[in-house]
């Protein structure tokens, strides 16, 4: 049996302030904090972006088009107020909605796949904001969640792994290995081109797009890009380092905003719910199982409004995971406990309520949250079903590196 340390037994000397502060820096500034929470954060919001346009798609004139209630001018007379950024507003011709909203598809598709993410996450954004803005009281909450994100993931680096990109990287990075001469990038500086193309015409129409902060940040990015591009190709040393390191300082500040985010809407729900009488006395529940618009399944929810108990439980219950989320960071076990219990929660509205892409929305902003031990092994499953379903190629296929096992780049700080 081991004996108990001594009392007296030297105590060792704590780590001087500047060496943990230097650490700190060290691992900020030297990669891309969280890479599986924000690939999943990506692939959940352009999921969730892809299924609404899909499912939309018989009813797009009606909700955002030249057939809608809200009609053009009136929408131009809203952008002129809210100063909201919508591409829509260039033309009220029915061959341009078509073509944004293709568009917006076409980069949702794109962005799940994580094809040139950067470039593709700038054009979900635009989609994303012009069909929202465009008639702003077709949204719900899932939408204003997936409305920040989309402005978010752009100043992300969310392709580090479970991407096209990321598997492109690691079939440069062999072949760099072993001795072959890096293959021709065609396709990226073209689609920056044309997208430089469409940040022209969206300065030249500024007065009708709305939203002058954005197209400043449109030129930033292009510009950020091309000098990324040019770096690459001419100066592959310390500027290439100088500007890695504020590209992983945005994507980690920006990883800590998403996090604040969700946070703030748990919170703000549940302390907004405490003032209710409803969820005081705890029925809130049951009164939006009575509703037909809101019961998909009249008698699943008739089974669940029968019992007082259980409405009682779940009113309470809900209020209860909402306030003590925030506050449940500090502890792992406990924030993993409640985050499972948030997504069955989602999981319940889109069943019980008939709100998925809403729940899909939320599950997709909770994840920032899930153990990066648990994507990995969600990633390594769903890597064996894939192989089970799809035919293996022959030959040696490139795998994507994992971030844990890349040496750290050399950074301004060490």
């Amino acid at each position: 049996m081991a004996e108990a340390p001594s009392a007296n037994a030297p105590v060792p000397p704590r780590e001087p302030f500047d060496r943990r502060l230097a650490r700190g820096v060290q691992r900020v500034t030297a990669s891309a904090l969280g890479p599986y929470q924000t690939a999943i954060v990506r692939i959940g919001f352009s999921l969730t972006w892809l299924l609404f346009l899909l499912r939309e798609l018989p009813h797009r004139h009606e909700l955002y088009g030249p057939d809608g209630p809200w009609s053009w001018e009136m929408g131009r007379q809203l952008i002129a107020q809210n100063d909201a950024f919508t591409a829509l507003m260039w033309s009220d011709s029915a061959f341009w909605f078509e073509i944004v909203y293709a568009l917006a598809v076409l980069s949702a598709l794109l962005m799940l796949l994580g094809w040139r993410t950067r470039a593709m996450s700038v054009v979900f954004m635009v989609g994303v904001l012009s069909l929202q803005n465009r008639s702003v009281f077709m949204g719900d909450g899932g939408d204003n969640v997936l409305h920040l994100a989309a402005i978010y993931l752009v100043l992300t680096r969310c392709a580090q792994v479970w991407s096209l990109d990321a598997r492109r990287a690691a079939r440069d990075a062999r072949e760099a290995e072993e001795g072959r001469a890096p293959r021709r990038d065609v396709v990226g500086p073209l689609l920056w081109t044309v997208l430089g193309g469409f940040l022209l015409a969206a300065t030249y129409f500024s007065d009708l797009t709305g939203s002058l902060w954005l197209l400043v940040m449109l030129w930033v990015l292009w510009l950020a890009q091309a000098l990324w591009w040019w770096v690459c190709r001419n100066a592959p040393g310390e500027p290439r380092t100088l500007l890695d390191v504020l590209a992983n300082l945005a994507h980690n500040a920006t990883l800590v905003v998403i996090m604040a985010e969700v946070c703030l809407i748990y919170a703000t729900a549940g302390w907004y719910k405490i003032q209710g009488s409803r969820w005081q006395d705890g029925t809130a529940l049951y009164y939006p199982l009575q509703l037909d618009y809101f019961t998909p399944w009249p008698a699943l929810s008739d089974l669940l409004g029968s019992s007082g108990v259980l409405v009682l439980v779940l009113t309470y219950g809900t209020v209860l995971i909402q306030v003590a989320f925030p506050f449940a960071l500090f502890n792992r076990k406990v924030k993993n406990v409640l985050l499972v219990a948030m997504m069955l929660e989602h999981a319940g509205i889109a069943v019980l309520l008939g709100l998925p892409l809403f729940s899909l929305a939320m599950i997709s902003a909770d994840a920032v949250f899930l153990p990066t031990a648990f994507l990995v092994w969600l990633g390594a499953r769903v890597g064996r079903g894939r192989d089970r379903l799809l035919p293996r190629r022959r030959g040696r296929v490139p795998e994507q590196r994992r971030t844990g096992e890349e040496p750290a780049p050399r950074t301004l700080v060490g």
